[in-house]
């Protein structure tokens, strides 16, 4: 096992990392930017080293800058969180140059799924369900709608590169199609230095479920059931849950199946989700792998009683896993809000600023993730998350009414946040009954939910 670690992120993943370790009995080095001197993952690790100015692309971005501080400060090991570089086969590489083992899977492997188009490829090979779409990657906007014609309107146009919403646009018709393939092609340039697209037969009101899956180098491959991600504002998740009220037994054994065929397919090692599309006829699409731990893993982890970080971490010193598939076990559910520091009345517009006063929840089957305090100042360079708000009760029901009782509770003064949009969702008859997709906010909220 490693004895000293380095966290290549900021906020509450990296405390979340920092803690984990400390359960290991790991030391912790973390990095920070200018602006994140006084954050908390700087006073929780052992050690702190700063790698540049507030702009991502000169600290948390920066790759030698932090594989010279890994080198300089004797960590053995980088986790990279979510985000930032945690899916930059670049970065994985230069780890692996260097002697310093990347917590995740091999730069290789992030490549081949870190690529849209190509993934897909690789699951249509692996006979994996996946919506009907292009087969290969297109950059040229005449020859993509002549593709388009052929899978039927509408389409997603989305980039081969593309997350967290970016580069993804809708064609309802041929009209529009040429536009709005330039349109997200450009997103893609400025976002991911990349212009190559691909097109997916538009699926109307689906859900967004992913299965979770964990992989030891030994070869064995498990799943911890499906999170529902289907609450969105502009393709950005805010609120998950699991299970999912949409899937019964026999689908989700079904679709745990093929989630783990898909990660064996490519020979995957560490954590990782299978996102799949599900449609109203319970027809199951692959969608994309993500080859870092998500923001949501929370969910599962109450569900299951499992630490994925720890896992994580495990699992790249080369330990095997500790369970086998009919050893996991869902019991209850769970719900994650994301609490952030944006405006969404003003199309959820970030508000960065001084906290003035911070209170948070709470008791049985209550947690909180987060990286502020009162008085913490919210920098206006990088994500606006500031906390994940998370519970469990016995069924849905009671984690739904679990969530509004510490919802209630949460007090974030000082700057503008989501918590009364999260509430309302929470209150709003629909959810309650489980009538949700991914149109979910647009649908009943259009005050927020304008594209």
């Amino acid at each position: 096992m490693f004895t000293k670690l380095l966290v290549a992120n900021r906020g509450e993943i990296a405390v979340r990392i920092i803690r984990a370790c400390r359960e290991m009995g790991i030391k912790t080095v973390a990095v920070y930017s200018e602006a994140d001197k006084d954050s908390l993952h700087t006073l929780l690790a052992d050690e702190a080293i700063c790698i540049g100015p507030a702009p991502s692309d000169q600290s948390y971005l920066n790759m030698e800058r932090i594989i010279s501080a890994t080198v300089a400060m004797k960590a053995e090991a980088i986790h990279p969180g979510f985000g930032f570089l945690s899916e930059n086969a670049r970065f994985a590489e230069l780890c692996e140059r260097c002697s310093i083992t990347f917590i995740g899977p091999s730069a290789e492997l992030i490549h081949k799924m870190g690529n849209k188009s190509e993934a897909r490829k690789t699951m249509m090979e692996a006979g994996v369900p996946v919506v009907p779409g292009s087969k290969e990657p297109v950059r040229d906007a005449a020859e993509a709608k002549a593709m388009a014609d052929q899978i039927g309107y509408p389409v997603m146009i989305k980039a081969s590169s593309g997350g967290g919403g970016k580069g993804m646009r809708i064609s309802w018709g041929p009209d529009d199609f040429e536009a709005n393939f330039q349109s997200a092609q450009l997103e893609s340039v400025k976002g991911f230095s990349d212009d190559t697209m691909y097109l997916e037969r538009y699926i109307e009101k689906p859900r967004h479920i992913e299965f979770q899956i964990l992989a030891d180098k030994q070869g064995h491959v498990v799943h911890l059931g499906e999170r529902d991600c289907s609450i969105q504002r502009r393709h950005q998740k805010i609120l998950e849950e699991s299970p999912s009220i949409a899937i019964s037994p026999e689908l989700r054994k079904k679709m745990g199946e093929t989630a783990v065929r898909a990660a064996k397919a490519v020979g995957y090692e560490n954590a990782g989700t299978i996102e799949f599309l599900l449609d109203k006829d319970k027809n199951f699409y692959f969608m994309e792998m993500n080859t870092r731990i998500q923001v949501e893993h929370p969910v599962t982890e109450m569900v299951t009683g499992m630490d994925l970080i720890r896992e994580q971490i495990r699992i790249a010193a080369g330990e095997p896993l500790l369970v086998t598939q009919d050893q996991i076990r869902i019991e209850g559910h769970a719900i994650e809000c994301r609490i952030n520091a944006e405006n969404p009345s003003r199309h959820f517009m970030p508000c960065p600023g001084l906290i003035t006063n911070v209170h948070t929840p709470g008791g049985n089957g209550v947690r909180v993730d987060s990286h502020i305090y009162c008085d913490y100042r919210v920098p206006p360079n990088y994500d606006s998350m500031l906390l994940k708000l998370i519970v469990h009760g016995k069924d849905r029901k009671s984690a739904i009414a679990k969530m509004r009782s510490a919802l209630g509770e949460l007090v974030i003064e000082g700057i503008e946040t989501n918590l009364d949009f999260q509430y309302e969702i929470l209150e709003h008859e629909a959810f309650e009954n489980g009538d949700t997709d991914t149109h979910f906010i647009p649908a009943y909220f259009p005050e927020y939910g304008k594209e």
